[in-house]
């Protein structure tokens, strides 16, 4: 599957920016509703995560200050004078519970989000096929391989970010994609996903570059409807991606896109 996947992206011709712009508005008007449903999910995994880290720097401050208050009397204390190097254990604490919490989080977000590009190309295509439950993807086969996914493309935009962000505008195309192939090669490994996703954003950084500004500009024209808008809209930035795959890899007649049953390999 991984080879013929390569095959298909090297054989591959770009895709016309305006058609695909075209058909992204016209299948947007038939999974808007949907669309909407699936932000309200993503909103709501995200919830747990800003509350822990909230949650986890009252705590280190908090416990630092008493540590401080009962060394030396509450009127030491002032968190003006600077940083605590006592602190230092507190805070990368914090920061590996934030980042584990954020993989989960990012595992949740992947799931849900392949989950809807099920539901695009069944519209799309005006398939009967069955696309399951909006968690299908995070059935126990495929939960570490997920989850090893999430803290791969985590770490990738972290070094990327650490390096005067300048890669990340790089970065950001194939990571996009990888969600994507993800989604119709779910029974690719992490690796063999990432490689087929860079392969891919390398060939046509340009017009995808182009794709996902354009449709994330678009996606937030909900803005101009007092706000509430914007949760209606937020869901067009995957579609324009959708036709990206669709036009260049294409979908195979077999099952091998269909939504995962047995995905052992991560």
């Amino acid at each position: 599957m991984y080879q013929r996947l390569l095959s298909k992206i090297e054989q591959s011709t770009s895709f016309d920016f305006g058609d695909v712009l075209s058909k992204s508005f016209d299948l947007f008007k038939k999974v808007w509703v949907e669309g909407f449903v699936h932000l309200l999910l993503l909103m709501a995994i995200s919830i747990p995560v800003i509350l822990i880290f909230y949650i986890g720097m009252f705590l280190v401050v908090g416990v630092n200050a008493f540590a401080t208050n009962a060394a030396g009397g509450f009127d030491t204390y002032n968190a003006s004078e600077g940083f605590d190097p006592a602190m230092i254990p507190s805070f990368i604490g914090l920061f590996l519970l934030v980042l584990i919490v954020g993989a989960i989080m990012q595992t949740l977000s992947i799931a849900i989000s392949a989950h809807f590009y099920q539901v695009c190309k069944k519209a799309d295509l005006g398939t009967h096929n069955e696309t399951g439950g909006y968690f299908v993807y995070l059935q126990k086969a495929s939960f570490k391989k997920l989850f090893v996914l999430s803290l791969a493309s985590m770490g990738i935009a972290l070094v990327a970010a650490l390096a005067c962000y300048l890669p990340l505008l790089y970065v950001i195309v194939p990571l996009s994609m990888s969600l994507v192939i993800f989604a119709f090669n779910p029974e690719l490994t992490v690796k063999e996903n990432l490689s087929a996703s860079f392969k891919l954003g390398n060939k046509y950084w340009l017009p995808l570059f182009g794709l996902l500004i354009l449709g994330g500009l678009i996606s937030y024209a909900g803005i101009i409807a007092c706000f509430v808008g914007v949760f209606f809209t937020a869901m067009f930035a995957y579609i324009p991606m959708y036709y990206a795959y669709k036009d260049t890899v294409g979908f195979d007649d077999d099952a091998s896109d269909a939504v995962p049953s047995q995905l052992e390999k991560f």
